[in-house]
């Protein structure tokens, strides 16, 4: 990819905050709104979620899941050629008492420092949803299939 689309996507991801979450829910598609925060050189989404949540019950239940980021609506972009990346991957959930939370726990407070009462909450559970597939469209027939190796590369 050359390297604009890679910056393009860059300033995407690390200007973005809110992405759309797809889990299985009761057999079928659900979708939810989640912050995210990347987890430093690992190309991983942090999501800090709620026990309450159908989501959260969900990626317990069915480890695979898909997020999408879409740019800001604005300007003359017709809403078809806005930048988007969508993700395939595995949500795994970090044990507290694990030193991958910590770091992980860091990331996110970094991103939304006034998220860091949450960590308090015992409800509250902290998920890295790790790619396996990824495709960035970077606007009107501009699609990109990307490997996590070089989803990660590009997040480096």
């Amino acid at each position: 990819m050359e390297a604009a689309l890679t910056q393009s996507l860059r300033e995407l991801l690390r200007g973005g905050s809110v992405a759309a979450l797809g889990t299985l829910h009761a057999g079928e598609p659900f979708v939810s709104m989640v912050p995210y925060a990347l987890r430093g050189a690992h190309p991983e989404f942090l999501v800090h979620v709620s026990q309450l949540s159908a989501h959260t019950r969900d990626m317990l239940e069915h480890a695979r899941v898909s997020l999408m980021v879409v740019a800001a609506e604005g300007g003359d972009v017709p809403a078809r050629a806005l930048q988007r990346v969508m993700i395939q991957g595995d949500a795994l959930q970090l044990p507290r008492i694990s030193a991958a939370y910590g770091v992980a726990k860091s990331a996110y407070i970094a991103r939304f420092p006034q998220a860091e009462p949450m960590f308090d909450l015992a409800d509250f559970s902290l998920f890295a949803i790790r790619p396996v597939a990824i495709r960035y469209v970077a606007g009107f027939g501009r699609a990109h299939s990307l490997t996590p190796a070089l989803f990660a590369a590009i997040l480096d």
